[in-house]
């Protein structure tokens, strides 16, 4: 708050600025400072685009951005940028609250500046309904109650977060299943010819990097829409090659192995037999 000479918090773990009463002060722009707290933006108007580490976050139809603490956050010089609501909260407020331990279930605050959150006309009214249930929470004398309640809030909001990101990958279906496409024509490639030996096993990093998008929103994307994680569609492109190595040609198991990148055949025998039931000495005879 002090950075941006923005008003006093009214609590010490979490803060409410609404810019479009309270404008901060860009006299810094373009210096980056490390955020120690969690940051949740929500813009119903914006139409600009907010900076995040080397990226941007692009709001042309408003919406929700997060940030996990100790990420590299640069103050922008364009107020259009400093509108709507940002939420900061400590880490600290959900000390010895259920809250504290499964926020890093909530997936998004590892999303890459691409991946804000879009809102529909309605869910923006739920979303700021939340936002002024804690303002005003927030402009209540503080009590024993105070934090019990602030964190409840806080939770109800990261759960409707998750329920619209749920509808996001239903809604923009074909863009997602593009990717899904995408990723599954990689890695037939990658197992089609020499990488694999060269270059070990194919990891869920590199997949996200090669379809530019987040590890973890990648993986979200897929759960919602396969029930299968990033790993798990890894397996399936490997197991099909494998069973293509083993049923047409002469290579022996541990070649089958090394050519899918293992780098032992005992590893390669263990998955095998606990994804289809046979080891694949036994899947080879039976074939």
């Amino acid at each position: 708050m002090q950075r941006l000479h923005l008003p006093k918090p009214l609590h010490p773990l979490v803060a409410l600025v609404h810019y479009d009463q309270t404008k901060p002060d860009v006299s810094d722009a373009g210096s980056r400072y490390l955020l120690h707290f969690y940051k949740i933006a929500f813009k119903s108007k914006f139409s600009g685009r907010a900076k995040y580490g080397p990226g941007s976050y692009d709001f042309r139809e408003g919406g929700i951005a997060f940030v996990a603490p100790n990420q590299l956050v640069e103050l922008s010089a364009d107020l259009k940028e400093h509108e709507g609501y940002a939420l900061y909260f400590h880490p600290d407020l959900l000390f010895q609250y259920p809250l504290g331990k499964s926020i890093h279930q909530y997936g998004f605050f590892s999303y890459s500046v691409s991946e804000a959150l879009f809102l529909s006309e309605k869910e923006k009214e739920v979303i700021s309904a939340l936002f002024e249930s804690i303002r005003t929470e927030l402009e209540n004398n503080i009590d024993q109650f105070s934090q019990d309640v602030l964190v409840s809030q806080i939770e109800l909001l990261l759960n409707h977060c998750n329920r619209f990101y749920n509808r996001q990958f239903l809604t923009r279906n074909v863009l997602h299943h593009d990717l899904i496409d995408l990723m599954n024509l990689y890695l037939k490639d990658r197992f089609a010819n020499q990488q694999a030996l060269n270059s070990g096993l194919p990891t869920t990093g590199e997949i996200a990097a090669y379809l530019k998008v987040s590890q973890r929103y990648l993986s979200d994307m897929l759960k919602s829409l396969t029930g299968k994680t990033t790993q798990e569609h890894i397996h399936l492109r490997l197991l099909e090659k494998a069973k293509e190595l083993l049923t047409s040609h002469s290579l022996t198991t541990a070649e089958v192995a090394y050519q899918l990148g293992f780098e032992h055949p005992q590893s390669f025998n263990k998955l095998f037999k606990q994804k289809t039931g046979l080891s694949p000495a036994a899947f080879r005879q039976r074939h």
